[in-house]
């Protein structure tokens, strides 16, 4: 919106063509989202209080999380509320990859919506029903997935790009539907399965999307793109809009979702983050290096995996609880560590990812 309007202004005035560059748009949008959610968290907060919409704790976890009982939940409607004002704001009303990322962040975030109000508000522990929630989750995956083929007018756009060779890449054709699906579906439901302690999900969430900016912003310059050899998509920069009002509306939750947290921001925030990351990653075909930033959700999603079909085949478990942070809190380590520790494990992850980008 407000670069349609610079447009206008730039007729009398040239140093509105500032707002132009993409750049400068990634800047405000992270900056926007960042002080609406600074500026809405203490409302949202009081809000979900009087709803009491508070967090049900398992008494058969660590211990230490009973105290968390009660504490406001679905604050996901607050990083919702900022990432997609800062986007409409900031982004170019006229890019179809600015407005499938508005719209897969609503609907995944609608899914999560249900599930936290039956759960909260119903007190119905099982929350929206797993095959529902499947469902629907596979409704959007599978139509972003197949826009996102029809929009491919160029070979690369649909071939399945390895990390740190040069040249090894393998077209899809068809099957890149189903991969781009796995990727946003199976993305949302890692976030998730992360989001089990203060600001465990979130800071992990805000890393990758700053690096797939990144992505976003060479992949859509034709001259960066051709010097680092990845695709070149046109638009693509308005990805990097996106990804910049997420970080920003990111930092602002953490102010208040830090431990101890003062409110958790549930599926609502959970499935809707995670679709949209794995939705930028498609977009700039970058799903492989997703898998390695996003190493922690790979993790902890895998933890559930092996302990489910461990205990099903065996009648053992391998970890003490899953998801993996569960494990190391039952070993001794304090929440703190293991989130910060995983941070770290992010943040050395993000570059490796990053340094894809040269090391072919």
């Amino acid at each position: 919106m407000i670069l349609e309007l610079m447009a206008w202004l730039q007729q009398w005035f040239g140093s509105f063509n500032l707002f132009n560059y993409v750049t400068f748009r990634g800047l405000m949008a992270a900056l926007t989202a960042l002080v609406i959610s600074l500026w809405a968290g203490p409302a949202v907060i009081r809000w979900l209080t009087r709803l009491k919409v508070g967090q049900a704790v398992r008494t058969d976890g660590p211990q230490t999380h009973l105290v968390k009982s009660g504490t406001p939940t679905m604050g996901g409607v607050l990083i919702l509320l900022s990432v997609i004002v800062s986007a409409l704001l900031w982004s170019d009303w006229d890019s179809r990859y600015a407005w499938l990322l508005i719209v897969m962040t609503l609907g995944f975030g609608a899914i999560g919506f249900v599930d936290d109000y039956k759960k909260v508000v119903y007190k119905d522990p099982k929350g929206l029903a797993s095959r529902w929630k499947y469902f629907w989750q596979s409704v959007l995956g599978l139509l972003a997935a197949y826009l996102m083929f029809q929009w491919a007018y160029l070979p690369a756009h649909t071939e399945l790009l390895i990390p740190f060779a040069k040249n090894l890449v393998f077209e899809l054709g068809p099957w890149f539907v189903l991969m781009a699906y796995f990727v946003i579906v199976g993305t949302s439901n890692a976030v998730n399965l992360t989001d089990g302690l203060d600001g465990l999900a979130i800071m992990p969430a805000v890393l990758v999307s700053a690096a797939l900016s990144v992505f976003a912003y060479l992949s859509g310059h034709a001259v960066f793109a051709d010097y680092l050899n990845i695709p070149f998509i046109p638009g693509a920069g308005e990805v990097a809009i996106f990804g910049a009002a997420l970080v920003g509306a990111g930092l602002g939750f953490l102010w208040f979702n830090t431990y101890p947290a003062q409110v958790f921001m549930g599926d609502v925030g959970a499935l809707a983050i995670g679709a949209a990351l794995g939705l930028m990653a498609v977009m700039v075909r970058q799903e492989l290096v997703l898998v390695i930033m996003g190493g922690i959700f790979v993790m902890e999603t895998l933890s559930v995996m092996i302990q489910v079909a461990s205990f099903k085949l065996t009648g053992k478990r391998v970890f003490r609880m899953a998801p993996l942070h569960h494990h190391f809190e039952l070993k001794g380590w304090p929440e703190p560590k293991v989130i910060v520790r995983f941070w770290i494990i992010t943040l050395i992850l993000v570059l490796v990812g990053l340094a894809s980008l040269k090391v072919r």
